[in-house]
């Protein structure tokens, strides 16, 4: 039997191994989740043991990493497959129509927090290896499992794990898993992600809350300072007016121009689905562009004075800022962290202190369609669905893929299997489940085609 058929077979039992992983609330953001994290960990680390696998839990200062091996080809390169299994929290709960951590399928889909993200795409990896090794008793190519539970945190630690365990991790490419197709029955490969700056700015006035009416018009307001700041941050072209911000900013290859010129990207459908009239963005730059290859600063949440019911009258005495800039090749997070502090201090009014505090940096990623690893995933997408991948880049950051990249020298491979509308971190995220037996079925071919490269030296 060969691993498709193979896999085929063992589609409901795979779905029902994924759902099993789902029931599992990895939150990595609120602490009463952390033990839910372990037991997610633990169920990965047990099911890559099944597979006789050599695999255990690698502590560390957050949630576990899960590691597991198998390197019976000698000679032959060696794949590091990526995943992580935490998840963003399901609020609003009253949102959902089933319960998130429940997972029911309605039609072709898988609805549950964690189905697209990332959880079904880590079992794609997972099964497919699996479909290997039970048909053929070995696969064709030495194969690492690196897998998460920080990532829906910025992956603040295990970017600093990597380039530390070269050893450990070494690999000739890198599979990533966690991202989507360009619109549906329309499959993709990513050739880029976006950095990340992740920042909280707070400012401090007086000493304590001041009452409006009596200190008002005298007396320095932090909501007002952080409204200032956030005003002088872009200007009225869209451009972020951080000194040199733009400097190091690579633009797309010509290849990838081509590639999405022949998209069709359609405005109107755009704004329909924000129910917006425009697009507010930086001038001369069509949305893809804006979204994919143009970086940007965006506000999250402010936080400061008194927001409950009925009237409260006062100056508050602090006030905070989310502030994330995402970044492209070939910016770089430190960098940018500099100038931004260095712009953030030079706005502040006075009898306002400012401070910026980091809460993640990633570097963005990119990678060549005609990477040689890159030519055998197209070619493995195409064989499976029909139609040849377009080449995309995607506007949010996986840290680790930039790690893999520049610490390993692996090139990644950023295959996702989602679709456009899988609601990622929002109520009734879903996963399409032909994706899901259609992406087992391209990862074993892009392991055999792996595989039948040159032994390596």
């Amino acid at each position: 039997m060969d691993p498709r058929t193979y896999a085929r077979e063992q589609r409901s039992r795979f779905l029902e191994d994924l759902k099993s992983l789902i029931r599992i609330p990895s939150v990595s953001t609120l602490p009463e989740y952390h033990p839910d994290l372990r037991r997610a960990a633990q169920w990965l680390e047990q099911r890559l043991r099944a597979l006789d696998l050599r695999a255990w839990i690698i502590e560390s200062d957050s949630h576990p990493i899960v590691y597991g091996e198998w390197m019976g080809a000698p000679g032959r390169p060696t794949l590091l497959c990526y995943g992580h299994y935490d998840v963003q929290p399901p609020d609003p709960l009253d949102e959902w129509e089933s319960p998130p951590f429940e997972p029911t399928v309605r039609g072709d889909n898988l609805y549950a927090r964690g189905a697209s993200d990332d959880k079904g795409q880590l079992m794609i990896q997972i099964c497919a290896v699996e479909s290997w090794l039970r048909t053929a008793g070995r696969l064709p190519v030495n194969v690492k499992f690196f897998i998460e539970g920080e990532e829906e945190l910025g992956s603040p630690r295990v970017t600093g794990f990597i380039p530390k365990n070269k050893r450990l991790l070494r690999a000739d490419v890198s599979l990533v898993c966690d991202g989507s197709f360009f619109a549906s029955e329309v499959p993709a490969l990513v050739t880029g992600l976006r950095g990340l700056v992740y920042t909280e700015v707070e400012a401090r006035g007086a000493s304590h809350d001041l009452h409006s009416g009596i200190y008002g018009g005298a007396a320095p307001n932090p909501l007002e300072a952080l409204a200032r700041i956030i005003a002088g941050l872009r200007d009225r072209r869209g451009r972020v007016t951080i000194p040199r911000y733009y400097a190091a900013v690579r633009p797309p290859s010509p290849l990838e121009r081509e590639a999405w010129e022949r998209l069709t990207f359609d405005d109107k459908a755009y704004f329909a689905e924000l129910d917006v009239d425009v697009a507010p963005g930086e001038e001369g730059y069509g949305i893809l562009e804006r979204r994919w290859a143009r970086p940007t600063l965006e506000v999250h949440g402010i936080v400061g004075g008194y927001t409950g019911p009925g009237p409260k009258t006062v100056i508050p005495a602090r006030a905070t800022a989310k502030i994330s800039m995402r970044l492209v090749p070939d910016q770089r997070p430190k960098a940018v962290l500099r100038a931004f502090t260095r712009k953030v201090a030079k706005l502040t009014p006075a009898g306002v202190r400012t401070a910026v505090r980091v809460l993640s940096l990633a570097d963005p990623a990119v990678v060549a369609p005609e990477e040689p690893a890159m030519r055998m995933a197209a070619r493995a997408i195409e064989e499976v669905f029909g139609k040849p991948p377009v080449y995309m880049r995607e506007g949010g950051s996986v840290p680790v893929a930039a790690e893999f990249i520049n610490a390993l020298r692996a090139p990644a491979v950023l295959m996702g299997f989602g679709l456009p509308d899988d609601r990622l971190h929002a109520p009734n995220e879903k996963f399409h489940l032909p994706n899901f037996s259609r992406g087992i079925d391209t990862v074993i071919r892009f392991v055999e085609l792996l595989g039948e490269q040159a032994p390596q030296g």
